[in-house]
């Protein structure tokens, strides 16, 4: 199991204290050659290496910034949201795999954006609105939206009814989130004052399959079922829910006990065994389904 990269890592380079001086720091950094990030990917992942992982999270910084930009818009301090984006790089950097043949600057964009995205969801006073799978994905695509239809300021009804119909949502719902999201849009291009090794949002585009507002809400919904589960279990009594655990709850590496060991251990044929664990398993999957989605 690799060890997690320390989050003394950045302890000394907090966007909060004083934002410019940090955004100065983060530009100084070195960018690693696609070589250089190979081995330090590699030291990391064989031998627990805390080091490699730090100079791989430093080199990655100016990244978290520049996704920062684009979410200025929301009202949040860019400082908290660098601070998000910075998690996110790390859980990066813990799950890279050097050997997919793919830039760890590809990889961490995913996890950066869906930490940024989870923040949002969760302190955006406004967000109240969003409150389905199709509200969130109006939430975070009406600007690009805009932008595409030629919409500088207000939806137009017209183009309230193209959007509404591209994510599902009534146009109503599309003019109030629209009202409500005011903030001004960030440029996804770099600035022409920003320095040359500045890595404007553009650069790097998110794969199709890997949305992070849809690993939010993968997220979201595996929090659900879980407690869903946990809820099932405890309708169990102790013996039919320490079986069903012992067989179907261990980690994947683990093999679990056999019916027969059960058996043994619970001083009845493996048979019982077998019926206790199908009777219970009838009964979660009972509760589960009346529950309430």
């Amino acid at each position: 199991m690799t060890a997690a990269p320390n989050a003394l890592i950045l302890s000394q380079l907090s966007p909060g204290a004083n934002l410019e001086a940090y955004l100065r720091l983060v530009h100084q950094m070195p960018l690693l050659t696609a070589e250089r990030e190979q081995l330090l990917a590699l030291r990391y992942r064989a031998q627990d290496d805390l080091e490699a992982a730090k100079e791989l999270v430093l080199s990655h910084l100016r990244l978290v910034v520049a996704v920062s930009r684009q979410y200025l818009g929301y009202g949040l301090p860019q400082a908290d949201l660098i601070q998000e984006g910075n998690v996110g790089l790390m859980k990066a950097v813990k799950r890279f795999d050097p050997t997919q043949g793919v830039r760890l600057v590809s990889y961490a964009l995913h996890w950066i954006k869906a930490e940024i995205h989870d923040y949002i969801l969760k302190n955006w006073q406004m967000v109240k609105v969003a409150t389905t799978k199709a509200q969130r994905k109006l939430f975070f695509n009406l600007r690009s939206l805009k932008r595409a239809l030629g919409a500088e300021r207000a939806v137009t009804q017209e183009q309230a009814k193209t959007i509404a119909q591209a994510l599902s949502v009534s146009p109503e719902e599309v003019l109030e989130m629209d009202r409500r999201l005011s903030g001004g849009d960030t440029p996804l291009e770099t600035r022409p004052d920003d320095s040359d090794e500045s890595i404007g949002p553009i650069a790097i585009l998110a794969a199709d399959h890997a949305d992070p507002s849809e690993l939010v809400e993968a997220a979201q919904e595996t929090a659900l079922a879980q407690a869903s589960v946990q809820r099932a279990l405890a309708s169990l009594d102790d013996r039919s829910r320490a079986i069903v655990m012992a067989r179907w709850l261990r980690d994947e590496d683990d093999r679990g006990p056999t019916l027969h060991e059960l058996a043994e251990e619970y001083g009845v044929s493996a048979e019982r065994i077998r019926q206790i664990e199908s009777a219970a398993l009838k009964k979660i999957k009972g509760s589960l389904v009346a529950q309430p989605a």
